[in-house]
C-alpha cells in the first residue's frame, strides 16, 4: 500500500495520524473544515469545459437506504445554504480518474477493466460518519481508510499498467462521501456553523463489494454517469 502524504492540493492537506481510527479520521476531516475562510466555487473546475467526459473508477450506493435517509435529512437541514444536492441516486465515493474520454480510446478502458479485474481484494465494510466539509462541498467522512487505500492503489498500478492518463498519485487519495456542492464563493464560518448541528447524527455502515467504472459528465450542476465496468469484491469472510 502507498502511503498518503502532505500536500496542500489533497484535502484535508495532511491525512489522518491513524487511517484505522473513526476519532482520528472525523477529527482531522473536521479540523482542516474549520480551518476554512471561504469556499470556493465546485463547478469552476479546469478541464470541464461543456461536452467534457471523462472515465473514473467510483463506488456507488444506489442500494443504501439508510445512507440515502441520512443525506436526504441532512440536505434539508441545510437546504438555506442553497448548495447543489448530490442526487439519492448520485452519492459516491471517487477513487480514481483514469482519464478523459477525448484521451483514452473505449478498447483501452474495456482493456483496463479485464487487467484489474481480479487484482482489488475483497469486499469490506465502511461507515459514512457525521459530517464535515471541503473548501467546495458538504461531505460525510468515511471511515476505516486502510481498505479503501489498499483499492485506490491496485486501481491506480492497473490504470499504470494499461498506460491510462490516470488521476491524481494516490499518494493524495482522501476519500470522502459528498452531498452537497457549493455554488459560490462564500464565508465559510456560516456553512461551518450550520454543518456543526449535524456532527452528532449516527454513522452508517456501508458494505463496499463492487467498484465501477464509469463514464462521468455533467448536467448542469450535478454528476450522472454511465457505467462501464462493475468489478465484483468479492466475500472473503470465512465459510463456517
Amino acid at each position: 500500500m502507498t502511503p498518503l502524504m502532505d500536500d496542500s492540493r489533497a484535502f484535508p492537506a495532511a491525512p489522518p495520524p491513524d487511517l484505522d481510527d473513526p476519532q482520528k479520521i472525523t477529527a482531522n476531516d473536521w479540523d482542516a473544515f474549520q480551518a476554512v475562510e471561504r469556499m470556493t466555487n465546485h463547478w469552476d473546475r479546469p478541464g470541464w469545459a461543456p461536452g467534457h467526459r471523462a472515465y473514473y473508477w467510483m463506488l456507488t450506493f444506489p442500494d443504501e437506504p439508510e445512507l440515502i435517509d441520512q443525506a436526504r435529512s441532512c440536505q434539508q437541514v441545510l437546504a438555506d445554504l442553497d448548495m447543489d444536492e448530490v442526487p439519492h441516486d448520485g452519492l459516491h465515493i471517487t477513487m480514481n480518474k483514469i482519464g478523459s474520454c477525448a484521451d483514452v480510446e473505449s478498447g483501452a478502458v474495456d482493456a483496463l477493466a479485464q487487467l484489474a479485474a481480479g487484482t482489488l481484494g475483497g469486499s469490506f465494510e465502511i461507515r459514512a460518519e457525521p459530517m464535515a466539509g471541503s473548501k467546495g462541498a458538504i461531505r460525510f467522512s468515511v471511515t476505516p481508510w486502510t481498505r479503501l487505500v489498499e483499492l485506490h492503489t491496485a486501481l491506480h498500478r492497473a490504470g499504470q499498467d494499461a498506460g491510462v492518463p490516470g488521476g491524481r498519485s494516490n499518494t493524495l487519495f482522501r476519500p470522502h462521501l459528498g452531498i452537497l456542492y457549493n455554488n459560490r464563493v462564500r464565508r465559510a464560518a456560516p456553512v461551518i456553523d450550520a454543518v456543526a448541528s449535524l456532527r452528532n447524527r449516527p454513522s452508517v455502515a456501508l458494505q463496499v463489494k463492487r467498484v465501477d467504472m464509469v463514464e462521468l459528465r455533467r448536467e448542469g450542476r450535478t454528476y450522472r454517469w454511465r457505467v462501464l465496468h462493475s468489478l465484483a469484491l468479492p466475500d472473503r469472510s470465512p465459510s463456517r
